[in-house]
């Protein structure tokens, strides 16, 4: 029937050519506006829909949602179609392992559209920038250091290398040839850092150095340290953009935790005497077909 329809509508055309001009801008009746109910295809009697193709779309992996419409549509639909054809030939009845499959899919689909529909709101634009400005609003520049270090295991190690360094040999070289610490392949450069990250003797240290001078040696829980500050710079609050999917993200895991926690608080949860089943049960799948 449909390519009779569509054979005529070709007829039809072709004669219309010859007709005056008034026949060739005749109005054609506009087809109606797709709806999520709109039948797509049918399987033995059961209708699959642009709705049914669009949710299948939906949950999808973003690299898969991002092919082109086209292919989409007709993969999709494509595979709906196998799916409606294999899940009829399963029949009507379900095993007690189905059903509890089943079960579970729902249960878990279920709960996981309620918590987003929980916390949508926990990551808007101005949820995002009210706590960028309750954590970094009045935000006083700290300081930052930039450092190197040279860290050896005893004193007068130590002493010896800072005689060899106010001899002319750069700190990096003899930090790259003597320091214990990882950052010697990099001339024991330690890169930029604040107050709170180091050891306090460490920091200490950093803080009282003079710019371009080597200070030490210096001993703290993992050795002697000779320490070369190359400059300092005042870190102020970072734009906003930033730290952005930082906020955002704690944003999220805070409205979740609090969701859980409200409907957890609200439900009546019964736990009876369960410590005389043995937990490897989990394991026994024969349990589902009883």
């Amino acid at each position: 029937m449909m390519k009779l329809s569509g054979f005529c509508a070709v007829l039809a055309l072709a004669a219309g050519l010859g007709q005056p001009l008034m026949a060739e801008t005749a109005a054609t009746p506009a087809a109606a506006a797709p709806t999520a109910e709109t039948v797509l295809a049918t399987v033995n009697g059961v209708n699959i829909t642009l709705g049914d193709v669009i949710v299948t779309r939906e949950g999808l992996p973003a690299q898969y949602q991002a092919l082109p419409d086209e292919q989409l549509f007709t993969g999709l639909l494509d595979q709906l179609i196998q799916q409606e054809t294999l899940r009829q030939s399963a029949g009507q009845s379900l095993t007690p392992k189905q059903t509890r499959a089943l079960a579970a899919l729902e249960r878990n689909f279920l709960a996981n559209e309620a918590l987003l529909n929980g916390i949508k709101d926990a990551t808007s634009d101005a949820a995002i920038q009210a706590a960028y400005d309750a954590k970094y609003a009045g935000q006083v520049p700290t300081l930052e250091y930039h450092a190197s270090h040279i860290l050896v295991d005893s004193e007068e190690k130590a002493k010896q290398l800072l005689i060899e360094i106010q001899g002319g040999k750069p700190f990096a070289e003899v930090a790259k040839t003597n320091s214990l610490d990882g950052s010697a392949a990099q001339g024991g450069d330690l890169g930029w850092f604040g107050l709170g990250v180091m050891v306090k003797p460490f920091e200490e240290a950093v803080v009282s150095a003079k710019t371009g001078e080597v200070a030490g040696p210096i001993k703290s829980d993992f050795g002697w340290h000779l320490i070369l500050v190359t400059e300092t710079r005042d870190k102020a609050a970072p734009p906003l953009e930033e730290v952005k999917p930082q906020i955002a993200a704690e944003l999220q895991q805070a409205a979740i935790d609090a969701f859980i926690k409200g409907k957890m608080d609200a439900a009546k949860v019964e736990r009876p005497d369960i410590s005389a089943i043995d937990p490897a049960v989990i394991r026994d799948t024969a349990l589902l077909d009883q």
